[in-house]
């Protein structure tokens, strides 16, 4: 979520896109914006909006490929443990919000805004990104939807917290990094476990369901952990259609708290970027990514702590920070090390007013959808028969999506919150 700055000041959070500053054309953006995180961001935000592309339906049709279920597994996420491609969108996000805070912060540092001026804006940034994933989440519903899992809010709950912790020592940065996973960790570890005779269907979890973890593990099944009595707690108090029961994703509001440390793993790669302008600190984001990959799986295939990312456990707070550190790291030395930048322009141009992008795949869809069929007709999208009509439809609604975006990118307007 978030972004125009000063030098190599311009890797800002996608909450930070300015409409004054003139960009110039790519080939003379280096001294203006990190290519690479935006780049990055831009194909978190692709992959967000590509969902109208429907690779599950036309997978539904052509069952028997293995092409098209790849796509089709890619681009849901995953029932319970493990990960796939779109698992990845969130955790990306978070991370890039941590990574573009140093620049954000010198930036306003250089423009002479003092410490009590920055908290008080971060603060009031926090409430928007809250209030706006709220906003987002209340569409199609009677009355307001107060939830707190998804991209934004999760992130503006923890965006102040991060802000103070930038003003920290490193090593205190790592110790608050550490504390927040395990502190976390065990408190679900002691959290206790539903009895033999649990009543899972009364929570959305049918008693065969087949991820439903036995032992130690079982602390972090489904909709009968920390997490979920919390919510049954909180969202209760406010007004509702209906009582808080449980969420049919097993989705959590205080999975802000492990967001938090992926945010953390970004403000690190941040200031490693800060650190060795110009050069790019490639080996650490391959070391630090690899090394969090393996934690990560160590403590999942341990039976510490599974891979959860619906959760958000801390294991996958490191196995999905490694991900990030590691592709960060490819955009960084194909962009920036080998100078091959022509081919991110699409990227970058979704990249760079990522809120924007944000609110077009959670607005648009249903718009554009009927605005196409009612002007030009079901048949132009049967052209390639009827098992690719949702991808043919779906394509032609995510080019223009982009198409508004590259006219708002020439036209210098990036939204900012």
């Amino acid at each position: 979520m978030h972004q125009v700055l000063h030098a190599q000041e311009a890797t800002v959070a996608s909450t930070e896109t300015v409409v004054t500053t003139k960009l110039r054309p790519l080939d003379n953006l280096t001294a203006v914006r990190n290519h690479a995180v935006d780049a990055y961001r831009g194909l978190v935000m692709l992959l967000m909006m590509g969902e109208v592309l429907q690779f599950t339906k036309v997978y539904g049709y052509y069952h028997d490929s293995l092409f098209w279920r790849i796509l089709s597994f890619n681009q849901s996420h995953t029932e319970w443990s493990g990960c796939s491609v779109h698992d990845m969108i969130q955790p990306s996000f978070s991370f890039l919000v941590g990574v573009a805070l140093p620049y954000s912060i010198r930036s306003r540092q250089r423009k002479g805004a003092g410490f009590p001026k920055m908290l008080a804006h971060t603060i009031w940034r926090s409430f928007l990104l809250i209030a706006l994933g709220i906003f987002l989440r209340s569409i199609n519903h009677t009355q307001t939807y107060f939830t707190f899992e998804d991209t934004l809010t999760q992130i503006g709950l923890g965006y102040t917290f991060l802000f103070l912790l930038y003003f920290r020592p490193t090593r205190d940065q790592w110790i608050a990094f550490g504390a927040i996973l395990f502190g976390y960790w065990l408190a679900w570890a002691l959290y206790p476990l539903p009895g033999p005779n649990f009543n899972y269907a009364a929570v959305g979890v049918p008693s065969d369901w087949h991820h439903l973890y036995t032992g130690f593990r079982a602390h972090w099944n489904k909709n009968s952990n920390l997490g979920q009595a919390f919510d049954l707690w909180f969202l209760n108090l406010f007004p509702r259609a209906h009582t808080f029961v449980f969420n049919d994703g097993g989705y959590l509001t205080l999975s802000f708290i492990p967001t938090l440390g992926t945010m953390i793993l970004g403000l690190f790669a941040g200031k490693w970027f800060v650190a060795s302008a110009p050069k790019q600190p490639i080996r650490k984001f391959v070391i630090a990514g690899f090394s969090l990959l393996a934690v990560g799986v160590f403590l999942h295939f341990t039976g510490i702590c599974p891979i959860v990312k619906r959760i958000w456990t801390p294991s996958w707070t490191l196995f999905s920070g490694g991900i990030c550190f590691l592709v960060l790291a490819l955009f960084s030395w194909i962009i920036d090390v080998k100078e091959k930048r022509g081919w991110a322009f699409p990227l970058i141009v979704v990249g760079t007013n990522s809120i924007a992008a944000y609110l077009i795949a959670h607005m648009w869809e249903e718009f554009i959808k009927s605005s196409l069929l009612t002007n030009l007709g079901p048949k132009p999208f049967f052209v390639l028969g009827p098992g690719l009509q949702p991808l043919l439809l779906g394509a032609t609604m995510l080019f223009i999506y982009w198409l508004f975006l590259l006219w708002m990118y020439r036209r210098k307007i990036f939204l900012r919150i």
